[in-house]
């Protein structure tokens, strides 16, 4: 172990390549991953936001706000369930937002939220015409005090604050208390238009009785055919797109992490192969084949170290370098931590690949060549 930290103080040029190399792939796996958290956590923060057990949609909706509909009925059936302990109106709608000071058709794109339970961050609703916007918003120009015009009916909603982590589909968040919702779901939308006393969805809070899952399931078993409950979780999962775009980017952050495994393979595989007189004399002089693979191990986890810890400060470099709200990163310790363990697991069992060679070394030929 000593003797392979010595070569890697004195010659660090031998590992240079390897070293450059494993840092831009950590810097690409930081990265990618990074920007899978991004895109999730500006698709699903609104929902995630939500502070209750449940949201219920009707049925055919499938766990789609705009395709959703909940009448006064039924959301008074849901209430009855035991274990709810009350029950809010949630409904959005999609829209460009003129922005002051923007072109005219420089449009920011905006969710607009009716809501009468607050999600965790935004306050009480605010008065007619008013709404808290998301921070992403602030991208687009938009300020506090600002009048926005929304949508093809250029609805005017005034900005009275500001809130975080509350986007949703990419879009940031206008939290609106429901008059005003109705309004621009009615103006902007009149084909989707709905009645005051009808939400597109029902935020269920619980007593605490039960478990959040047992409650979902006990809403859709107690209310009937006509409705669909889902715990926070699961409701973040059914929103479309996420599933596949998690799928998708873990298969490329699994495809980088075996681009990495092989090129700790063949670096140390050739180093093996240009040591072969030095492992031999190490052999004769009494050293094990399990203390020269242990020094390959622990100098592929050195340089691998190096190299994430590089790539790590590369990608927080470039999260502070890059404008808020152009490319929607989200750079998190645990994030740097997983691609690090990732690659530690790639650097070890990249090393694996030569052990079956290091075993296979005799002192006597290698001595002799």
């Amino acid at each position: 172990m000593r003797l392979a930290l010595r070569e890697l103080r004195r010659r660090p040029g031998r590992f240079t390549t390897a070293a450059v190399i494993l840092t831009l792939i950590a810097i690409l796996l930081m990265f990618l991953g990074s920007l899978l958290d991004g895109l999730i956590r500006n698709s699903t923060g609104a929902v995630r936001a939500q502070q209750g057990a449940a949201i219920v949609y009707s049925e055919a909706a499938q766990a789609s706000f705009l395709r959703s509909r909940i009448e006064p009925s039924t959301r008074a059936e849901i209430a009855a369930v035991d274990g709810v302990d009350g029950t809010g109106g949630l409904g959005v709608v999609l829209l460009g937002a003129r922005v002051p000071g923007n072109g005219p058709r420089d449009l920011a794109n905006t969710a607009v939220w009716g809501y009468e339970i607050p999600p965790e961050g935004v306050p009480e609703p605010p008065g007619d015409g008013e709404a808290y916007a998301d921070e992403v918003l602030e991208a687009d120009g938009v300020e506090l005090g600002d009048e926005l015009l929304v949508g093809p009916a250029r609805t005017p909603i005034t900005v009275v604050g500001f809130v975080a982590d509350t986007a949703f589909n990419g879009q940031g968040g206008l939290w609106a208390n429901a008059d005003t919702w109705h309004a621009v779901l009615d103006l902007n939308r009149p084909d989707a238009a709905l009645a005051d006393d009808v939400f597109q969805a029902i935020l269920v809070t619980s007593d605490g009785s039960v478990d959040d899952d047992v409650l979902a399931r006990r809403i859709d078993d107690t209310v009937g055919s006509g409705v669909e409950a889902f715990s926070i979780p699961d409701a973040i999962d059914a929103i479309p797109g996420v599933t596949e775009q998690q799928a998708t980017f873990n298969q490329i952050l699994g495809v980088t992490v075996v681009i990495a495994l092989v090129v700790i393979a063949l670096f140390f595989a050739l180093l093996t192969v240009e040591r072969t007189a030095l492992y031999g004399v190490l052999k004769a002089i009494g050293a094990r084949s399990t203390t020269i693979f242990g020094g390959l191990v622990v100098q592929a986890v050195v340089v691998t170290s190096i190299a994430a810890v590089v790539a790590g400060v590369a990608v927080v470099v470039l999260d502070l370098v890059v404008p808020p709200g152009s490319i929607p990163l989200f750079v998190s310790l645990p994030r740097i931590l997983t691609s690090t363990v990732l690659l530690l697991i790639a650097a070890i069992v990249g090393c694996a690949f030569s052990l079956r060679r290091v075993l296979r070394i005799d002192p006597a030929s290698a001595l002799g060549g």
